[in-house]
């Protein structure tokens, strides 16, 4: 049996409000998304980015964190061959121009309901359907972030300027939890990249969750000044828009990490309490351990932080 790989992307843009699709057309007529082989020292990035500058003439960034990839058998001049489809998804301007390849003979933009109906196979439908799906997501946590953002303009602000955005998959069953941003949050503009970060990152490997594979945020995603604990007032102001996030991104399960994110999602402060306890709320499943900050303080609590980790493994485990 031969292996083959190739890859590509749906490329999209927003044009009067709806989402539309690139396809090209083939000279036998049929409609397509831009893709090819991957080449001998290419990984499926490279070479995804290089098939669409070849077919369509576009310059395209990815966006994060967003990867399908479809395996299907069929078979030339009698061997099998295993294909092995990955696929990106890129946004670009309503202006950007396309130029198509010799290899074919138009383009159309189409919107989710035609491409749905254009298309003839059923791998191709499920990936348009996940496809889009997600960049419903991604439109709506972009418009959510810059709503959030102009927060810090309102008079009597009083924590920083900078807005450190939720990062990771847009469809993650899992979701992490913070309380704010610290120093090094807002300099990087990421959530959990200081000391805090490396300890939850190390929490996550021993659970064999891939960081990557997770939605981090915080209850308040600007940083308080001198790392204070943000004041009941600014826990309010943010939480529509924490809990607009749990909305966009539907996980299964919501890790809280300290008494401040369990207090906005759950009104629960005392961790001591109830860390390693689950709450069933709105078809998810939250589970309350400690704010990796108090774990680096505390040998103890840093001992019953991996036990509560251990748990939430076993727990997933059960539900996978």
């Amino acid at each position: 049996m031969r292996l083959e790989f190739s890859a590509g992307a749906i490329i999209y843009k927003i044009e009067g409000g709806n989402v539309k699709f690139l396809f090209l057309i083939s000279p036998k007529g049929d409609s397509d998304i831009p893709k090819g082989h991957i080449e001998k020292g290419e990984d499926s990035y490279s070479a995804a980015k290089r098939e669409i500058k070849e077919e369509s003439g576009l310059d395209v960034n990815f966006i994060p964190y967003f990867k399908y990839v479809n395996k299907y058998f069929f078979y030339e001049n009698k061997e099998k061959i295993l294909k092995t489809v990955t696929v990106f998804i890129a946004k670009v301007s309503g202006k950007s121009r396309v130029k198509i390849s010799w290899e074919h003979k138009g383009y159309k933009w189409l919107t989710f309901e035609e491409a749905i109906k254009e298309v003839n196979y059923k791998d191709m439908k499920v990936l348009l359907s996940a496809v889009n799906d997600y960049i419903q997501r991604y439109e709506a946590i972009g418009q959510l972030n810059k709503e959030y953002r102009n927060l810090s303009d309102l008079n009597g602000w009083n924590l920083s300027k900078r807005f450190v955005p939720g990062e990771g998959p847009l469809n993650a069953k899992i979701m992490l939890i913070g309380q704010a941003p610290g120093n090094e949050e807002d300099k990087q503009q990421r959530p959990f990249v200081g000391r805090s970060g490396k300890l939850l990152d190390e929490m996550l490997k021993k659970s064999k969750i891939k960081r990557s594979e997770v939605y981090i945020t915080s209850a308040v995603q600007f940083f308080p000044p001198a790392n204070r604990v943000p004041t009941a007032k600014e826990i309010e102001l943010c939480k529509p828009f924490l809990e607009k996030q749990i909305e966009i991104i539907k996980p299964k399960f919501i890790i809280l990490l300290g008494s401040v994110a369990s207090k906005a999602t759950l009104g629960i402060e005392n961790i001591d309490e109830n860390h390693g306890k689950t709450v069933k709320k709105e078809g998810i499943t939250y589970f309350i351990t400690y704010h990796p900050a108090a774990a680096l303080r505390f040998p103890e609590i840093k001992n019953r932080m991996y036990e509560d980790f251990e748990k939430f493994k076993k727990m997933t485990e059960a539900h996978s």
